[in-house]
């Protein structure tokens, strides 16, 4: 299989799906080979979207692979946690996340809670402390890094 010759295809394919490609590669494991695709969406991706993007692609494999190379494939997702774009952050405003920041706000570098606004170049986060509900703006430059997070 040359990688190369299908890769824009098989991005085309995920795309017109309704995911984002997020890396296509493949790799040799204890002699097997493996094509590895990870794709996203905003929304959350479950196991039969997995399951059906496996047959998507398998099938439409079968008909731009011209090679007789057995390979396994292996199809993920980022996962509930994915990391955040800061240039998508706008699609998840009432999401769950946290945040760790370069410079403190408050005393705090790492804050967990939910997207309410995205500006230009902050958003606001509400958060809890204990009991009580606050809001602060965290500029994006202050960001280091950014993820969903699970709620408990």
């Amino acid at each position: 299989m040359d990688l190369t010759k299908i890769k824009s295809l098989l991005e085309e394919k995920i795309v017109s799906l309704g995911y984002e490609p997020v890396s296509i590669t493949k790799r040799n494991e204890k002699g097997e080979n493996i094509l590895s695709i990870v794709i996203d969406k905003v929304e959350p991706i479950d196991m039969n979207m997995i399951v059906e993007v496996t047959n998507e692609l398998s099938a439409y494999l079968d008909n731009i692979d011209d090679s007789n190379e057995a390979y396994m494939l292996d199809i993920s997702s980022l996962g509930a946690e994915k990391p955040l774009k800061i240039e998508s952050l706008k699609d998840y405003v009432n999401r769950y996340v946290n945040v760790h920041v370069n410079n403190a706000i408050n005393g705090e570098n790492i804050f967990e809670g939910t997207i309410k606004e995205v500006k230009d170049d902050s958003f606001i986060l509400e958060y809890r402390v204990k009991t009580r509900v606050k809001e602060i703006v965290i500029l994006f430059n202050n960001i280091y890094k950014i993820r969903l997070a699970i709620k408990f």
